[in-house]
């Protein structure tokens, strides 16, 4: 459920924020909870990422106690035929 939020912030502020949105196809309240949710789980901003990097973040969760290095790592050997 989503709640209404009233944010105060200098206009130059709110234009980078519409700005930023605009360039990641997205809404500036999907930017803010994108921002908070990263920032509360301790994972560094997205800001630095490539757009579909940004768009792909979060649409999967990986296995129970696997990493993203370790499944890849997982296809890499399997690929070449490769043994653990």
């Amino acid at each position: 459920m989503l709640t209404k939020l009233t944010l105060s912030a200098e206009k130059e502020v709110v234009e980078k924020a519409k700005l930023l949105a605009m360039e990641q196809q997205t809404s500036v309240s999907a930017l803010f909870s994108r921002f908070v949710r990263s920032t509360a789980a301790g994972k560094p901003g997205l800001r630095g990422l490539g757009r579909l990097t940004r768009k792909a973040t979060g649409i999967i969760t990986l296995p129970s106690g696997k990493t993203d290095r370790r499944i890849l790592e997982d296809e890499l050997l399997e690929k070449h035929g490769l043994n653990r």
